[in-house]
């Protein structure tokens, strides 16, 4: 017996390989009785390309995510960050079924997709929530007297410079006291789920996901002292926007866009509210990070029986 269940269904729908699988997944789930929930602007975009599905529950994104099970995504990081706006507010576990590259984020490939349907029907997941970050722009408004605009981040909030040709002038504040000021191209401040992501490429520390922290790593920073900076999850960082600078622009998941006029302050902190993700699999991260970046690993022996 289903009691009654549903699954919101998300879909890159400009990617083939996801108007598929979107067939797939929901042919299985209504045939297991469950009801299968979609965006309507996705379900007339699939129907466009010939994929029209049924039964279906087509809803609006603002209520899309309320009582459902569970929260379905076939697509790469992109999709499931998008996803995540919706699951959020709901507190509906994320499920990410890779369709992109790397796909850090999603639990599980492609060719695991029958078996992935299998799990959920079963409920055969385990959800585990990770830390988020809430941004605040002081002068985002660009008047003195507007109050701070609010926005939060699964993966990063980067502050990025707005003209390319000028250097960003910031300073870097910690617990209410300077740290120190770059001339620099950006910054990235990640929580450990987003130190595979923009803070990686940046030169950032992988860090795993059951350490709390928050990372801090300048972009092309030229300064003496200009490493990326690992502090504690209660910590408040805070950037400015030096006078005689170029503005800035600042992306939280490279989704959600709030410009900085030169004077701007943005303060990131830990936020209250969890993303929460299903996982398929109880395999160590190690694992996880060896297979998405194909890190070489032969040789490795382990220790042997004798020496336990």
């Amino acid at each position: 017996m289903t009691g009654g269940r549903s699954v919101l269904l998300l879909a890159h729908t400009g990617r083939p390989a996801a108007v598929r699988s979107a067939r797939l997944v929901h042919e299985r789930l209504s045939g297991a009785g469950l009801t299968v929930r979609m965006l309507e602007d996705e379900v007339r975009e699939l129907a466009a390309v010939g994929c029209e599905l049924s039964p279906v529950e087509a809803v609006a994104p603002e209520v899309a995510a309320h009582g459902v099970e569970l929260v379905m995504v076939l697509g790469g990081d992109g999709t499931l960050l998008r996803a995540a706006e919706l699951a959020r507010p709901a507190g509906a576990p994320l499920l990410g079924v890779n369709l992109g590259h790397v796909g850090f984020l999603a639990e599980a490939e492609r060719e695991d997709l029958g078996a992935t349907v299998r799990s959920v029907v079963n409920r055969d997941y385990v959800v585990e929530e990770r830390m988020t970050l809430d941004v605040a722009v002081f002068n985002g408004g660009r008047g003195d007297g507007d109050p701070p605009v609010r926005s939060w981040a699964l993966n990063e909030a980067t502050v990025e410079k707005a003209d390319s040709r000028r250097m960003l002038e910031m300073v870097l504040e910690v617990d209410g006291r300077p740290l120190s000021s770059w001339g620099c191209d950006g910054v990235v401040c990640a929580t450990p789920t987003g130190s595979t992501a923009h803070a990686f490429s940046a030169g950032g520390p992988v860090v795993w996901p059951d350490v709390e922290a928050l990372m801090v790593v300048p972009i092309s920073a030229h300064a003496l002292f200009a490493r990326p900076l690992v502090v504690g999850p209660e910590a408040t960082v805070a950037l400015e926007v030096l006078p005689d600078t170029t503005p800035g622009v600042l992306w939280c998941d490279g989704r959600r866009m709030v410009e900085l006029p030169v004077g701007a302050r943005i303060e990131i902190t830990r936020a209250d509210t969890p993303v929460r993700l299903a996982r398929l699999h109880r395999a160590p991260f190690t694992d996880r990070l060896v297979a998405k970046f194909g890190l070489p690993v032969a040789g490795w022996r382990g220790r042997v029986e004798h020496e336990r």
